[in-house]
């Protein structure tokens, strides 16, 4: 189900809320819990056997952890192996047994192994959300492991923390130290509800106003083979506005709801593209995933704390390994790998990017260009079509007559409206987390006819799944 739709709006989400407040306070969690079920299970309800086999195992090693404090300390290192091996074995399984077994049959293809026999490759459909409830439930366990947080006992509360359909299926990522103790106990208040309606109304606006028209100038762009230069600056542009409109009004979409059922989630975005280096956008762009991964991942390696070269070896094992969580394809892996290599380069000069002489809106604007090449692999579907793209973009190759066409069909007055809007919002307007922050009158009458005006045009979408829910 995605939160973008008119039956999520008009019936899903209005009924949730009414059984929600309609319930005890001790039974508000278990409601949460099997609403949260029925919204994952809507497309295929075997998925939520995996999701709940995934949430048993952490709850029962959380236990053991627990209760082994003051014993062996095996046992609790076997509790921790445990819920972090078969974690990482559902999401290999599901995720990437595909594409190891292409590039088995790849490598010896180009090695000219002719007499190997092809591994025939299996293709499992993707259970929705499986890279974000994963990370989310094995973070309980480490954390409880550490002492960062303490194990539950009440089994509701914590497949509640797992299951919450809010962030469930694109995230944030959310911790459980984070929500703990608003498990226990949280405020529902008119003045926290009111918000919640507001980060929702603008996710929604981000989601159908900005990132779906964004997304067909891409989808035109990409697929169109041999582009003019500008053509193709403007599509990787249109693709950038594309996939942050998308996910970060998931993500306040995902905060709104979190808020209506009384739970402050942290911030997920912080206007990335107005960083002025690399390191800086990756302070505030997904910063639950940013989070996770320092946590359980660049720190547990050794963090800073071995020289600059290990340093840098640690953010490019990071950021390899990032870019592979995202989707089982070698472009998302030089992806990872060049946000890596420049991460290392910037660390090794004190954090600052090679252009930090520069102005801070040409540090801006070198930065967004790095992103924007990034993104090139992010999107395209081959290493063919992304260097074919780049290619394009740095003007190589021939430019067809046909090309002319695709002008006639990226450069609409609609479309040109949906990128101003969208660098206007981008670089210019006050982020949804402040400007939601105090509700006046005034912002809530904006409120309303936001929210009316995307139901209006969402009647006219095709339907439109959010990008993360891909991976």
């Amino acid at each position: 189900m995605v939160f973008s739709s008119h039956i999520f709006l008009f019936y899903f989400l209005p009924l949730s809320l009414l059984f929600y407040y309609c319930t005890p306070v001790r039974w508000k969690n278990s409601i949460l819990t099997g609403i949260s079920y029925v919204f994952y299970g809507w497309s295929n309800p075997l998925f939520t056997l995996l999701m709940f086999a995934s949430t048993l195992v952490d709850y029962f090693c959380g236990l053991i952890i627990s209760s082994s404090e003051t014993g062996r300390e095996s046992r609790r290192k076997i509790a921790l192996s445990v819920s972090i091996v078969s974690n990482l074995s559902l999401l290999g399984f599901f995720k990437y047994t595909g594409f190891v077994l292409e590039s088995y049959n790849q490598l010896f293809a180009l090695v000219g192994a002719a007499d190997v026999d092809p591994a025939p490759v299996l293709r499992f459909l993707l259970p929705l959300g499986i890279s974000f409830y994963t990370f989310q439930s094995m973070s309980y366990t480490i954390d409880v492991y550490r002492g960062e947080a303490r194990a539950i006992r009440n089994f509701p509360d914590f497949a509640c923390f797992v299951a919450m359909f809010p962030q469930l299926v694109a995230g944030p990522i959310i911790r459980f130290q984070e929500v703990a103790d608003q498990l226990a106990v949280r405020v529902h208040s008119s003045e926290k509800f009111a918000r919640g309606v507001a980060f929702f109304s603008l996710g929604m606006a981000k989601k159908v106003l900005l990132a779906n028209p964004c997304g067909k100038i891409a989808d035109l762009t990409f697929s169109a083979g041999s582009l003019h230069w500008l053509d193709s600056w403007y599509g990787i542009v249109a693709y950038s506005f594309q996939i942050y409109f998308d996910f970060s009004g998931y993500s306040d979409m995902a905060i709104g709801l979190g808020l209506m059922f009384g739970f402050v989630f942290a911030k997920n975005f912080d206007s990335p593209y107005r960083s002025a280096s690399i390191t800086e956008f990756w302070r505030r762009w997904h910063i639950s995933l940013s989070t996770w991964l320092k946590q359980y991942l660049y720190i547990p390696l050794g963090g800073n704390r071995r020289g600059t070269t290990r340093t840098a070896i640690n953010l490019a094992i990071v950021m390899l390994l990032g870019g592979l969580w995202h989707g089982a394809s070698w472009n998302f892996v030089i992806w990872g790998a060049f946000h890596g290599i420049l991460l290392g380069v910037e660390r090794g000069f004190g954090r600052k990017p090679l252009y930090f002489f520069l102005p801070k809106f040409l540090r801006v604007g070198v930065t967004f260009i790095l992103v924007l090449i990034a993104w090139v692999f992010f999107r395209a579907d081959s290493f063919t079509i992304a260097f074919d793209y780049l290619a394009s973009m740095f003007g190589i190759g021939v430019v067809p007559q046909t090309s002319l066409l695709l002008k006639g069909m990226i450069y609409t007055p609609y479309y040109l409206f949906a990128m101003a809007a969208g660098a206007l919002v981008i670089w210019w307007m006050p982020q949804s987390w402040d400007w939601s922050r105090k509700l006046t009158p005034a912002k809530a009458v904006t409120v309303l006819l936001v929210l009316l005006v995307s139901v209006a045009v969402l009647s006219m979408q095709s339907y439109n799944p959010f990008i993360y829910f891909n991976f």
